[in-house]
């Protein structure tokens, strides 16, 4: 049992999560090490392992966070006064990914193996944040689009949830890999988030971007 009032507890749990991103921001998820977290914290390494047991509950942790900044942004969109139209409707949830790159990129990863080596009771509270955003984007879809039927909106969920994973290979290439394609003679068009998630639910709304 970890030791400490609940504001302790959180607080530090909050620093390794922070020094976890900050890392995160100029290294990928192999090259970061516990060690190297240990290092960005005011306190010993060890006190790491009263919070999170691996690297990948870390991230997991990172990881539920940026789901839960999404899920604020969804809720923003599902709490405006006004109606929506499909196009307008598609433009928001794009802005609402675009501005989420941390996101995008973690969905990039390899979350088999992140779930794999996280503990249950981890990742189920992830497992909330991620329901969570389903819950909310079917709720947007149902204020917005009322003449879709549950059958539709749950297709559009397996549709859309999925084609996130694809979002940031797309949307963030390195100049390595253009080279890469030039060489290999593959056609690269460059596409922003916001582009082509907009474009992507608008076909799946049925409207014309």
């Amino acid at each position: 049992m970890i030791k400490g009032t609940p504001e302790l507890i959180a607080g530090r749990r909050e620093e390794i999560i922070n020094a976890c991103e900050t890392l995160y921001q100029t290294k990928s998820f192999k090259e970061i090490t516990l060690k190297d977290i240990g290092n960005e914290v005011p306190f010993s390494r060890p006190t790491i392992y009263n919070y999170f047991e691996t690297k990948e509950e870390i991230f997991l942790a990172l990881f539920e966070r940026e789901y839960e900044r999404w899920n604020g942004d969804l809720s923003a969109i599902l709490e405006l006064p006004g109606p929506l139209d499909r196009k307008e409707l598609a433009s928001k949830i794009a802005q609402s990914l675009s501005s989420r790159p941390q996101l995008l990129k973690l969905l990039s990863m390899n979350n088999y193996d992140m779930e794999a080596n996280s503990r249950t009771e981890l990742l189920t509270e992830f497992k909330k944040a991620y329901g969570r955003s389903m819950e909310l984007f079917g709720a947007l879809l149902c204020r917005f689009c009322p003449e879709m039927s549950d059958r539709d909106i749950e297709n559009f969920l397996y549709l859309f949830f999925p084609f996130m994973f694809g979002i940031y290979p797309y949307t963030a290439v390195t100049d390595k890999q253009r080279a890469a394609m030039r060489e290999a003679n593959v056609p690269y068009v460059y596409q922003s988030v916001y582009e082509l998630t907009f474009r992507c639910l608008c076909r799946l709304l049925d409207v014309n971007p």
